[in-house]
């Protein structure tokens, strides 16, 4: 046996070496591919948090970067989880105009129930969205802006408007209407957003304390 028939020593480095070369190709694609899927979903999931948020403040009522301006606070008690919970705020010229609260409601019937609570620097709400939920479709699922409007009827209200005794469902003498067969899940919203009003009313000091742009 010749030595041409084993391949001479040239040869297997050459071979090794394209072999080694090609497997760096191939790690360095399947990182670059990695990285540019995380950045699509990331891109992604920023335009899917904005487009919800400017449903609450328009893009034209502030000039801040809403994302880069969101805090973290915890507070069980009113916003209804001891996990710290995001506050988006919005602020123009410098001066803040609106802040967006994300609360819990612990007590719906198919699971806690999460919030967007906007509200402007005088305390009126803004609006308020469904961030999730797991309630019973064609039933508690109706507090979802995507199912129906009655998510809109927070729309200007306020610690004031109504009073305290018209922060409930009619079912329960208040202000806000109920489904047919369904109470527990608005219910549950309508607490949860009368504590993030309060909330707000109570910490906002603290909310607006660290300057536009300088959030961490």
């Amino acid at each position: 046996m010749n030595a041409d028939s084993v391949g001479s020593p040239s040869r297997v480095l050459t071979g090794l070496a394209m072999l080694t070369g090609l497997a760096i190709v191939g790690a360095v694609a399947a990182i670059l591919t990695e990285q540019q899927t995380r950045d699509r979903i990331a891109e992604k999931q920023r335009t899917h948090i904005l487009r919800v948020l400017h449903e609450l403040v328009t893009p034209e009522s502030y000039d801040n970067d809403l994302l880069a301006d969101a805090i973290t606070v915890i507070s069980e008690e009113l916003l209804g989880t001891a996990q710290p919970v995001t506050v988006y705020r919005a602020s123009i010229n410098g001066e803040f105009v609106a802040a967006i609260v994300g609360s819990v409601a612990p007590d719906g019937y198919g699971g806690p129930i999460r919030l967007l609570v906007g509200i402007d620097r005088n305390g009126v709400l803004t609006g308020v969205r469904v961030a999730h939920h797991q309630e019973t479709p064609n039933l508690g699922a109706e507090i979802s802006q995507d199912r129906s409007d009655w998510i809109l009827g927070f729309d200007g209200r306020s610690l004031d408007n109504p009073p305290v005794s018209g922060w409930s469902v009619r079912r329960d003498g208040g202000t806000f209407d109920q489904f047919t067969g369904a109470t527990i899940s608005p219910r549950a919203t309508v607490k949860a957003v009368h504590r993030a009003l309060i909330y707000f009313s109570d910490n906002r000091d603290e909310v607006f304390a660290v300057a536009p742009g300088a959030a961490e």
